[in-house]
């Protein structure tokens, strides 16, 4: 039956309304003849229908992959490590208004990304193998690093954490401000740093740096003071360990270094660490045996001091670098200078230190053992030197500025002066005075 209810009717009204009004208009009048004319227009409408809708995924796909020649990396390069961190003269809020106005201009097409100098804090995985590996700067916590400590403070003998409020616990400082174990006493990290082109297979060196008041080791070692960067920039074959002292307090102490062993735990421990981060798990024993090097920045000399007096690798420190840091344990480091004969001392000082300096000069000529006042010439076995610094130099700054710039960098540059790295970094401990 045809009529306005007949479904094929109603089908075929649908498909009609689909088809233009210059095709329509010489259709046939008659619903019969309607109804087979559209049965037969029926499948073409459906194909221009089809053309008004979204591609196809198998379209979507390959215009992806045309897109796709240009990579990420590409198209969004990383910024530099100028662009994300503020220079010494400018503050993070100038950095941001700069770079907001930056924005707002016209950009010209961007350079392909810069190399970074300074790795990741991240530690790595997933190692490259050693002649592809980058430089390495990471944290890595450790349990024979400075704290947690809840030991005695050896000075009085009396608990390190004095005082209690609740279940808190934290230490009174020699100023009186008392600080929390939870805040200030709870960072188990090394900041640990491997050289690009350091090869475990060659005569190395360890560098144990041990940072002043006030200072956290991204913020200040890492970024302010570049003792990586001084590093890598010697030359030297030699790698870093940065224990965390006290965090962002004027407070020296030093923690399980103050234990007797606490130094050769510390060094024990890092072997498997610095194996990993070298690129060869293998390279333990190596990393065991290397000599070391401590350098002591401002209230570093309390861990360096109780380190060479109680930290049971003696043997294996080749050198001693104080920078404006004779604040006291004048007894230890003259005993360390007079019974390893085999290892460096230098001392560099500005004129808060000044007067402690001069006292341990005197001691180290009253028992006989040559001094000298200048940085010139290499440094060698059994070299004492103690360097005053101008005014004007700043002990905030003295990292990066002292009797030179980058004096960490200078310091391992002459020490690796001709055959003097080799005579260092082999010479027997027990060599005589």
């Amino acid at each position: 039956m045809i009529g306005a209810k007949n479904p094929a009717f109603q089908k075929c009204d649908r498909a009609d309304r689909t088809i233009s009004p210059a095709v329509r208009s010489r259709m046939p009048t008659s619903p019969r003849r309607r109804i087979v004319t559209c049965a037969l227009l029926l499948p073409l409408a459906s194909l221009l229908a089809q053309c008004g809708r979204a591609p196809s995924a198998t379209a979507l796909a390959a215009n992806t992959q045309a897109v796709s020649s240009d990579t990420f990396v590409d198209r969004f390069p990383a910024p530099s490590f100028k662009e994300r961190f503020p220079t010494a003269q400018e503050s993070l809020v100038q950095r941001q208004a700069a770079a907001t106005a930056t924005a707002a201009e016209p950009q010209p097409q961007r350079p392909a990304p810069v190399r970074v100098r300074v790795a990741s804090l991240t530690p790595t995985l997933n190692l490259p193998k050693p002649s592809e590996r980058d430089e390495l700067t990471t944290l890595v916590s450790m349990k024979s690093s400075a704290f947690p400590y809840f030991g005695n403070n050896p000075r009085s003998d009396a608990p390190f954490l004095n005082v209690t409020n609740g279940s808190r616990k934290g230490h009174r400082s020699l100023s009186g401000r008392v600080y929390w174990q939870d805040e200030t006493y709870n960072d188990s990290r090394v900041l640990m740093h491997v050289p690009e082109n350091f090869d475990v297979g060659k005569p190395g060196v360890i560098v144990v740096f041990f940072h002043g008041n006030g200072a956290t080791l991204e913020r200040d070692v890492r970024d302010r003071q570049l003792v990586p960067q001084q590093i890598s920039d010697s030359g030297v074959n030699a790698v870093l360990l940065a224990p965390q002292m006290a965090v962002d307090a004027a407070d020296s102490s030093a923690g399980k270094f103050w234990q007797p062993g606490g130094f050769k735990r510390f060094l024990d421990e890092s072997t498997s660490h610095l194996a990993r981060l070298s690129g060869d798990p293998k390279s333990a024993a190596a990393f065991a045996n290397m000599p070391v090097v401590i350098v002591g920045y401002s209230g570093g000399f309390l861990p360096t001091a109780w380190s060479l007096d109680v930290g049971g690798a003696t043997s294996r420190v080749r050198g001693v670098v104080l920078l404006d840091a004779v604040y006291g344990e004048l007894d230890k480091f003259a005993s360390w200078i007079e019974n390893n004969r085999t290892g460096f001392f230098v001392s560099s000082y500005t004129r808060y230190t000044k007067r402690h300096d001069q006292e341990l000069m005197t001691m180290l000529r009253n028992k006989g053992i040559r001094v000298r006042e200048s940085m010139d010439g290499p440094l060698q076995p059994g070299s004492v030197v103690f360097v005053q610094t101008p005014d004007g130099i700043t002990h905030r700054d003295y990292v990066t500025l002292a009797w030179t710039q980058h004096p960490v960098k200078e310091v391992l540059a002459k020490m690796a002066g001709p055959a003097s790295f080799a005579r260092i970094a082999s010479a027997p401990a027990s060599a005589s005075r």
